[in-house]
């Protein structure tokens, strides 16, 4: 083996952990206690739990659904989940780190704290996250409901939220909460830029998604390891229900599910000390963290290149190229984070490398912001298995606005920064759509979905004025023109638009 830095951050220990309902021992556990459980895996996987639990010195909780706003809660949560999970597996960390939502979070703290161990500012870092959709679901409307209620001292390095940027005032008040109607959005407008027909553009992601659901019936780890075919995946019928236009519920990460996953980072010094043998050592040879400008700023809606950027970063740090990647696992909320990756980096979409190792979110699951740090794991044990090898984890949060990439190596080498705060600024910098947010006149339509699953069946458009190109957001009702956003093709469509108190209005012109 190569000799490295001391200084230089490896992976060491991965775990996970999945709750399924119709388990015969199924209770509906806590977000506390499925961290718990990932996290105690990925300690036995170090092969010395008890040295480095004791050794931990930094914690990071992913940020889970039910602590990502008020309200959100109905069975109670810790106080400090990143303390709790600790507390539980035998660490007494100097510094707990709460991520902020989204879905590049797990990528990007593995980064970060890989940084800052190699810096000097930590030593053994546990990353872990969890995600109790399906316990919420169980009880929601049981009288026996359990309290997960718990007060935890101790510091905190609680990083809020995240929402800036995701959505604001004008966006809500024209539907866009929910991310089925967000990358609705984003998927029709691929579809015009590659110009398939509504039906043949199904069954593309149809039969991109295929081959992750049998991926997924091979893992298990899988909240569903169902192996689902191109003709089930495409087909609407009462089990495979329209969600928002163009996504059938088998295009749609699964997000009521239990599972969990935590990784071990360390120096090479500290995995030398702690006895850590050598082939468990994975290190992040490459890494890169993007931001795209808000949805409505982009010039091109259909395609995302801060992305693209990313990959080409952390293989640039790696020292590789896309040709030498034994494994892919890239973010698979819906189809158009794949097809992006694909579209900008010329990865075919049925490359026989394949494009996942977990199975993907609607079919492995996609327990919120955490489901990344089951890729890294999956992608730590493949790399064990292949000495030398190299593996990519691409995962996406936000509106196809915030990139993280990692990738990972057997292969030794010191660490080596990326130059991701320079490439953010030149993306920042990129000119802007202007956007007329109350808008009036005759345009067209840019790109569109369709809510399902409001009272009345409504639409939403994005469009651009006769007038003066800007962009423009608006709802419908109208009964002929959300019949075409239904059942039509309505891209480039005549519209009219008026503005009221509370939103733009859109019908057919």
């Amino acid at each position: 083996m190569s000799r490295v830095s001391p200084r230089t951050p490896v992976l060491v220990g991965v775990g996970q952990f999945t709750e399924r309902i119709d388990d015969p021992d199924y209770r509906g556990m806590s977000s506390v206690e499925l961290a718990t459980a990932a996290a105690t895996s990925a300690l036995a996987d170090t092969g010395v739990p008890g040295a480095v639990a004791g050794a931990v010195d930094t914690v990071v909780g992913i940020r889970q659904f039910e602590i990502s706003g008020t309200g959100m809660a109905p069975l109670g949560v810790s106080t400090n989940y990143p303390r709790s999970v600790a507390g539980r597996v035998g660490a007494s960390p100097a510094r707990a780190v709460l991520e902020p939502i989204g879905g590049q979070g797990p990528q990007h703290a593995v980064t970060e704290f890989a940084g800052a161990i190699a810096a000097g500012r930590a030593e053994v870092v546990l990353v872990f996250g969890s995600e109790n959709g399906s316990t919420l679901r169980t009880f929601a409307k049981r009288d026996d409901k359990p309290d997960h209620s718990e007060t935890v001292e101790g510091q905190l390095e609680d990083r809020g939220y995240g929402y800036d940027g995701l959505f604001n005032d004008y966006t809500v008040a024209h539907g866009l909460v929910g991310a089925p109607a967000q990358y609705g959005l984003l998927e029709n407008a691929r579809r015009g830029r590659v110009g398939l027909g509504v039906a043949d553009y199904r069954r593309a992601m149809a039969e991109l998604f295929a081959p992750f659901s049998a991926v997924a019936a091979r893992n298990p780890f899988s909240a569903s390891p169902v192996q689902r075919s191109v003709q089930e995946i495409l087909t609407v019928d009462a089990d495979n229900r329209m969600i928002c236009d163009p996504y059938p519920r088998l295009l749609v990460a699964r997000d009521q599910v239990n599972q969990g996953a935590a990784a071990v980072l360390m120096s090479v010094e500290a995995a030398r000390r702690l006895g850590v043998p050598v082939e468990k050592w994975v290190y992040l040879r490459g890494h890169a963290d993007l931001v795209d400008q808000p949805l409505l700023d982009r010039a091109d809606l259909s395609f995302n290149s801060a992305s693209i950027l990313a990959v080409g970063e952390a293989l640039s740090v790696a020292g590789v190229g896309l040709d030498d990647i034994e494994t892919f696992d890239l973010y698979s909320c819906f189809p158009v984070p794949v097809f992006n990756v694909c579209d900008g980096t010329g990865l075919a979409c049925d490359d026989p490398r394949g494009l996942t190792l977990t199975g993907g979110l609607p079919y492995f699951g996609g327990p919120g912001n955490s489901y990344s740090l089951h890729a890294i794991a999956e992608t730590v044990a493949r790399m064990r298995r292949a000495p030398g090898a190299f593996g990519l984890v691409g995962a996406n949060g936000g509106i196809l606005s915030k990139y993280s990439v990692g990738v990972y190596s057997t292969a030794a080498a010191d660490w080596a920064p990326d130059n991701s705060a320079t490439l953010r600024a030149e993306v920042a910098a990129r000119p802007k759509t202007p956007v007329t947010r109350r808008a009036e006149g005759t345009g067209t339509v840019e790109t569109y979905t369709v809510r399902y699953d409001w009272p009345v069946r409504t639409g939403i458009v994005i469009g651009r004025l006769d007038a003066d190109g800007s962009r423009f957001l608006a709802l419908t009702e109208d009964p002929d023109l959300v019949g075409l956003l239904s059942g039509g093709d309505p891209l480039g469509a005549r519209i009219r638009v008026q503005s009221t108190e509370q939103c733009n209005q859109a019908t057919l012109a």
